[in-house]
């Protein structure tokens, strides 16, 4: 699988975009840049713990038409290694 980019979280975890998970991402939601992704991953706002290894990172991006300014970036890890899955705009973080 090709990546888009490979960064480190604030953390010092690596987290990986891969081209096949950009094309998800901007199928569904053609208005997110690759930077915005980037960007959240590497100076959330918010990093919030779900389930199952899945963690939400937030940016808020005031230049967004209100009231979706929030970037949700959702990562699963896999054996210490970060894989985003999905990224889209919410009015909050939540």
């Amino acid at each position: 699988m090709e990546d888009i980019f490979e960064v480190k979280d604030k953390t010092g975890r690596k987290i990986r975009l891969t081209r096949e998970q950009w094309n998800h991402i901007k199928a569904e939601h053609p208005e997110i840049e690759k930077e915005e992704v980037q960007l959240a991953i590497e100076k959330p706002i918010k990093i919030i713990e779900k389930t199952n290894n899945k963690y939400s990172y937030y940016q808020y991006l005031k230049y967004k038409k209100l009231p979706f300014r929030f970037l949700r970036v959702i990562v699963k890890y896999l054996n210490g290694e970060g894989f985003i899955i999905t990224s889209y705009f919410v009015k909050r973080i939540s």
